[in-house]
C-alpha cells in the first residue's frame, strides 16, 4: 500500500520552483475531486466556469513545465495520435460471461442448487443492474491507471488504454489514501440515453449514419483507432468486480463494491444485498418497473452469491461462474402495422429483409423498422405488407417482429418474395443456405468499401497505405467506383484527400503500381469471392494454373477437386457469371495487370529454381515474407522454415536469427536481400 505523493521530486523537475510543483499537484487533486463529484456522484460543488478556470491554470503550468505532465493528469484525456491497430492483451484472469435466466422458477432452482452445493439453507446475494454496454478490464498500479482492454474472447482482449483514458468518469489516479499496490477491475462502458440521443442528433446534422442503439455507439466509440474520436463521445464506465489485487481480498462482493467506491471508482448505485431469494425476485420486479426512468439501458439484473469464500467453493464452468447469473427482463413488445418490406444490402453483400413499420414506442424508443432476418424467417412467421404484428426489442436492443396478429376479415397482400437482382447495383442475387447475397461484390456500392479494403489487405494484393480511412475517402468522393479505378488514380486526386502530402501520395501510387504484378492465388483471394479464402485460392491456382481457365470452368470441373464441394463451386460460378465482375477483370488486364499463374508439376521441373529450397531469416525491407515466398515458388523453388543440409539458399535480412548461424555451420549459401532481388529480376527478364 502507498499514498499519492504531493509533488514530483524526480531529477527532471529540478528546474521547476517548488511552489509551482505544489500548485500543480494541488490543481490535479482539486480537478480529480470535482471530476469525481460531477461524473461519478452527479453532485457538482462548483460552477462550470470555476472548473474551466482550474483546468486552464493546470494546462498553463504543464505547458510552462512539460516535464511535470504525467499520464494521469486531467489534461491527458483529449486523446492521442491514431493507432495502426489495437494490440492484444492477455487478461490476468479470464473474463467470463454469465448464464442467462428469464423465468422466476429458473432463479428459484438456481437458489436451491446453491444451497445444496454449499450445504446451507441460507444464502445472501448481491444484486445489481445488468448494464448493456461493453465489458472492459482496467489495471491500476500504485493507484495509477496503467492499462485497459476489451473482453475479447475472455482470455485475450484488445488494448484500449488510450481510449479509456478519455472517459471522464474513470479516475486516472485513485483517491488519495490507501489502495492495493496492484488492482485489476472489471467494468462496463456504456452511454447514457440522453447522451446517445444527443450524439445521434449531431450525427444526423452532419449527414453521417446514426447508431442503432447505445450499446453499438459505446462499442464503436471505444474501439476507435483514433482516441480523439473516443474523447468526443459521451462514454461512462461503471465498475462491478475485482478481478485481481495484492493484499487481502474483501470478504464479500458487497464489501468489494464498497472498497472500489472508497478508491474513487464508479460502482452501481442501484444495488442491494438480499438475505433471501424472495428479496432477489422483489428487486428484479422493482428494477423492471423503474427501468424506463433510468438514465441508461439495462436488460436485467445480475445475481451473485455474496460471500467470496462460497464463490471459491462453487467455482467456475468453462465459460461462466457457477455462483452468478443474469436474471433477464422479458423483451418489450408493442403492436403496430407493417407498411412495407424492403431489402437492405450489407457490407458483405447479404440481403436482409426489413419491415418498415407504422412508428410505435417500445420501451421509450420509437421503432419504425425491424429486421426480418432472412427469407426463411419471413416465410415461417408469414409476414406480409399490411399485417398487424407484435414488435419486440430482442435482447432489449435490436427491434424484431415477434409474431403476426391475425385480423378478422382482413384481405392480405401476397407472400413476400426475395428479389432476383440486387436493389443497389442490379447484379444477380444468389443463395447460400438461408441467406441471399448480391454477386456484384466489388461493383456494388453497398459492398465497395469492404471489397477494396479486402482487395488491398496483406493476404491479397498487399497495397500498403490503402487503409480504411483512405478507402472511405476514395469511395465517398466518387474517385473509386470499382476495383479497377484504383489503377486510374493520380497524384492530384490523392493530394485533395485529408492526410495526404506529396510523399504519402507517391508512396501509395507506387504501392498500387507494384500490385499490378500479382500471383494468381492472391488475386483470387483479393476478388472477395464468397467462400474462397487463402487455402482454396491456392488450390484453384495450383489446379487450373490461370485465371482464364478458372473463369471457363464448370461445376463438374470445380467439384472434381477434392477440397471443393457444391457450395464453393456454386459461389465461383455465380461470381464469374456476373457480367459486372468479368468487366472489372477485363479492365484490370487492360490497365496492365500481370497475373502470375502457378506452374503445373510438369512445367515446374523446367523452372530456373526447380528443386531449390529457400529459407528466409530476419526482416526484409522491400518485400513482405509472403511476397518473397510467392516469388520463389513461381520460379519453381520451395520455402522451408528450418535450415538443413538440403537447404539451397538462406536469404538473410536485417537482424537475422539463429538460422543464419545454422546455415554458416552447415556450409549453406547465404545471400542478402539485394542479391536475392537481383536473381529474381534476372530470371524474369530471361
Amino acid at each position: 500500500m502507498r499514498q499519492d505523493s504531493l509533488y514530483d521530486d524526480s531529477p527532471s523537475s529540478s528546474r521547476v520552483p517548488r511552489s509551482e510543483q505544489e500548485r500543480l499537484a494541488q490543481l490535479k487533486s482539486q480537478i480529480r475531486h470535482h471530476d469525481y463529484l460531477y461524473y461519478v456522484k452527479d453532485r457538482p460543488e462548483i460552477s462550470d466556469g470555476e472548473y474551466d478556470r482550474l483546468f486552464r491554470e493546470l494546462g498553463d503550468l504543464e505547458r510552462a513545465y512539460p516535464e511535470l505532465t504525467t499520464p494521469d493528469s486531467p489534461t491527458q484525456r483529449v486523446g492521442a495520435p491514431p493507432l495502426d491497430e489495437l494490440g492484444k492483451v492477455q487478461h490476468e484472469r479470464p473474463m467470463l460471461s454469465l448464464d442467462s435466466l428469464v423465468e422466476s422458477d429458473e432463479v428459484l432452482a438456481f437458489d436451491q442448487r446453491m444451497k445444496r452445493e454449499l450445504g446451507t439453507d441460507k444464502i445472501e446475494y448481491t444484486v445489481e443492474p445488468k448494464f448493456d454496454g461493453l465489458s472492459v478490464e482496467m489495471i491500476y498500479d500504485h493507484g495509477t491507471f496503467v492499462r485497459g482492454s476489451t473482453r475479447g474472447d475472455g482470455n485475450v482482449g484488445e488494448d484500449i488504454t488510450i481510449n479509456l483514458r478519455t472517459i471522464r468518469s474513470l479516475p486516472l489516479q485513485l483517491q488519495a489514501g490507501t489502495y492495493p499496490d496492484h488492482l485489476v477491475v472489471r467494468g462496463e462502458v456504456y452511454m447514457r440515453l440522453s447522451d446517445f440521443h444527443a450524439l445521434n442528433r449531431r450525427m444526423t446534422e452532419r449527414g453521417n449514419d446514426v447508431f442503432a442503439n447505445p450499446r453499438n455507439a459505446a462499442a464503436g466509440s471505444l474501439r476507435q483507432l483514433d482516441s480523439q474520436i473516443t474523447a468526443s463521445r459521451p462514454l461512462v464506465v461503471t465498475c462491478y468486480e475485482v478481478m485481481a489485487m495484492t493484499g487481502i481480498y474483501p470478504p464479500s462482493h458487497w464489501a468489494e463494491l464498497e472498497m472500489l467506491a472508497l478508491c474513487g471508482l464508479p460502482v452501481p448505485n442501484l444495488r442491494r444485498r438480499c438475505e433471501t431469494i424472495d428479496l432477489v425476485l422483489a428487486f428484479h420486479r422493482e428494477t423492471e418497473d423503474q427501468r424506463d426512468n433510468l438514465p441508461y439501458e439495462i436488460d436485467g439484473v445480475v445475481v451473485k452469491v455474496d460471500r467470496r469464500d462460497w464463490q471459491a467453493r462453487l467455482g467456475m464452468k468453462s465459460r461462466s461462474p457457477r455462483w452468478a447469473i443474469a436474471f433477464k427482463f422479458p423483451p418489450r413488445k408493442e403492436i403496430t402495422e407493417v407498411q412495407d418490406i424492403v431489402i437492405s444490402v450489407g457490407r458483405t453483400g447479404i440481403l436482409t429483409p426489413l419491415a418498415l413499420l407504422k412508428p410505435v414506442e417500445v420501451g421509450g424508443v420509437t421503432i419504425s423498422r425491424a429486421t426480418l432476418h432472412n427469407a426463411d424467417e419471413v416465410a415461417r412467421k408469414d409476414i406480409r405488407m399490411g399485417d398487424t404484428v407484435r414488435v419486440e426489442r430482442a435482447g432489449d436492443v435490436i427491434p424484431a417482429i415477434a409474431e403476426r396478429i391475425p385480423v378478422s376479415n382482413q384481405v392480405r397482400s401476397g407472400p413476400f418474395q426475395m428479389p432476383h437482382h440486387c436493389p443497389i447495383c442490379g447484379s444477380a442475387v444468389a443463395r447460400e443456405g438461408a441467406y441471399f447475397y448480391c454477386t456484384g461484390q466489388a461493383v456494388c456500392p453497398a459492398q465497395l468499401k469492404g471489397a477494396i479494403e479486402h482487395f488491398a489487405s496483406k493476404t491479397a494484393l498487399n497495397i500498403e497505405g490503402l487503409g480504411k480511412k483512405t478507402v472511405a475517402q476514395l469511395v465517398d468522393q466518387g474517385l473509386v467506383k470499382n476495383l479497377s479505378d484504383l489503377y486510374r488514380l493520380d497524384r492530384e486526386q490523392l493530394l485533395k484527400l485529408q492526410g495526404f502530402a506529396e510523399r504519402s501520395a507517391t508512396l501509395l501510387l507506387d504501392a498500387i503500381a507494384r500490385s499490378k504484378t500479382v500471383p494468381l492465388d492472391r488475386l483470387l483471394m483479393g476478388l472477395g469471392i464468397r467462400q474462397v479464402g487463402q487455402h482454396i485460392a491456392k488450390v484453384l491456382a495450383k489446379e487450373f494454373g490461370s485465371l482464364d481457365a478458372i473463369m471457363a470452368a464448370d461445376r463438374n470441373q470445380f467439384q472434381e477437386i477434392r477440397e471443393i464441394g457444391p457450395e464453393i463451386s456454386e459461389s465461383l460460378i455465380s461470381y464469374f457469371q456476373e457480367s459486372s465482375n468479368r468487366q472489372v477483370i477485363d479492365q484490370l488486364h487492360e490497365l496492365g495487370f500481370s497475373i502470375v499463374g502457378t506452374p503445373s508439376p510438369q512445367n515446374r521441373r523446367a523452372l530456373p529454381f526447380s528443386g531449390k529450397s529457400f529459407v528466409f531469416t530476419g526482416g526484409l525491407e522491400r518485400l513482405t515474407r509472403d511476397d518473397a515466398k510467392a516469388l520463389v515458388e513461381q520460379l519453381g523453388a520451395t520455402v522451408s522454415s528450418s535450415v538443413s543440409k538440403r537447404t539451397g539458399y538462406v536469404v538473410a535480412g536485417t537482424d537475422p536469427g539463429s538460422k543464419l548461424d545454422q546455415a554458416q555451420e552447415l556450409g549453406v549459401t547465404v545471400i542478402d536481400e539485394k542479391t536475392f532481388l537481383d536473381w529474381i529480376g534476372q530470371q524474369k527478364e530471361s
